[in-house]
């Protein structure tokens, strides 16, 4: 059985009146990348706080377990267990960003030939060496980014709090960065990452849990997430206006475009299900001239689950 990186349950915190976290369980396995993804508001840097010791959990919250160490008992170690970077840059652009991965190798009582072989070592590996010497002032946001994930690996942690790490960066400096964050769970290290990009989540986590005001609305794959939502179909097209409305009389349960000589039938996407579908048209001697599947994405889940009851009801219609 897979060891758990990261347990907590009952997690809750409030400020005053307002509950951020209403007592959300979360197991992530270790080597894995699990995404709370949520909302703004919805508690999902609020949990990566109270994770990472940076802020104490609320009355209420059970235990939590970093590395194997109890938070509450052992926040120390805990501390020496993960690494956090967070949407706002810790880097200090008024020095160099060998300067900056210096600076964090003392923070962790490494020596002086350590820190520079960790440091050397951390910029080759995040394509920084020709800037190493440059202020950190002068580097591009992706550059900043890989720079302050670089410092957070000086302390080798095993386990990494992501809280966006990509926000505001353009498509290709999102990429780099998914890449190297698949490396370093390549090499056993647990990330735990909040986002609000829905692609950002598909690509990367394993496990996703989406937080709607303080609460898991769902968890799981992001295939099993997409099973929760209807709208999947499949489209036929035809060339033969014939052959369209022999199909229309085999699929009664379609949905007509007499322009465009389409069908769209209700469907999982499964091989059964298409299988089914197919049967049926070979039945009534039709052939589709092409056939796509549609099946619901992130988009949709996410709008499903943090919508207001009246918009709820309108996307599960």
């Amino acid at each position: 059985m897979t060891d758990l990186a990261i347990a907590a349950t009952a997690l809750h915190k409030a400020y005053g009146e307002k509950m951020v976290l209403d007592g959300i369980d979360l197991a992530v396995p270790e080597g894995t990348i699990f995404a709370l993804l949520g909302p703004n508001g919805a508690g999902k840097t609020t949990a990566v706080k109270i994770l990472s010791t940076l802020i104490s959990a609320g009355a209420g919250t059970g235990a939590i377990r970093i590395g194997g160490h109890d938070l509450a008992a052992d926040p120390q170690a805990v501390r020496a267990a993960i690494g956090v970077t967070g949407q706002f840059s810790a880097v200090d652009g008024l020095i160099t960003g060998e300067e900056n991965m210096l600076l964090m190798a003392d923070l962790h009582h490494l020596s002086k030939a350590d820190g520079r072989r960790i440091a050397a070592e951390l910029l080759e590996r995040f394509d920084l060496t020709e800037a190493a010497k440059k202020p950190a002032s002068t580097y591009s946001g992706g550059m900043k980014r890989r720079l302050d994930l670089a410092m957070t690996l000086v302390g080798s942690p095993r386990i990494i709090f992501l809280d966006e790490p990509t926000t505001g960066l353009d498509p290709r400096s999102r990429h780099n960065m998914w890449q190297i964050i698949r490396t370093l769970v390549a090499d056993g290290v647990t990330v735990l990452l909040t986002t609000q990009y829905l692609e950002e989540a598909d690509q990367l986590a394993d496990r996703i849990a989406v937080l709607h005001d303080g609460r898991i609305a769902a968890e799981g794959t992001a295939e099993e997430l997409k099973r929760l939502i209807p709208g999947g179909h499949v489209r036929l097209r035809f060339e033969d206006p014939s052959a369209y409305e022999r199909a229309a009389v085999a699929l009664p349960e379609n949905v007509r475009d007499d322009q465009a000589l389409s069908l769209q039938i209700p469907s999982d996407g499964t091989q059964g299900d298409l299988r089914a579908i197919l049967d049926r048209l070979d039945a009534a001697d039709v052939h589709a001239d092409s056939l796509t599947v549609h099946t619901p994405d992130l988009d949709d889940v996410f709008f499903a689950l943090t919508a207001t009851p009246d918009q709820a009801e309108e996307a599960l219609r």
